[in-house]
């Protein structure tokens, strides 16, 4: 697990912290998966004694499935591999940045005199 998130490292442009809102990575061993899911909620679990967090998140297959996960910081910040059910797991949340540029708008023709005093109708009369 170390060595493939080392290399997702070098592809992946991660963020350092993680927030409401945010697109993570999730990797895990067993069973083999690489997902992306959307960060829905984060809340304090105060049934805790230490900081740990319910991380909402909803995974982006068909169909979408939600879930709760309860993480230390360093675990849904991507700064610890951790085990659920004894198998290993990585979370991180991914920076992205724009990279589809909306074409510039062109203007419309300028309509001549003629059609601009023209009020013709395009319906017909029919009889």
């Amino acid at each position: 697990m170390e060595k493939l998130v080392a290399e997702l490292k070098q592809v992946v442009p991660f963020k350092d912290s993680t927030d409401i809102g945010d697109l993570v990575l999730i990797v895990a061993k067993e069973p083999q998966m690489l997902v992306y899911a959307l960060v829905t909620d984060i809340s304090r679990d105060t049934s805790r004694k230490d900081e740990w967090w319910n991380l909402s998140l909803t995974f982006l297959t068909v169909p979408p499935q939600e879930t709760t996960w309860t993480l230390r910081t360093a675990q849904m910040t991507g700064m610890e591999v951790f085990t659920m059910g004894g198998e290993e797991r990585f979370v991180k949340a991914v920076y992205l940045t724009p990279t589809i540029k909306k074409p510039p708008e062109k203007p419309l023709p300028e309509k001549d005199e003629k059609e601009k005093n023209s009020k013709a109708s395009f319906l017909k009369r029919v009889k």
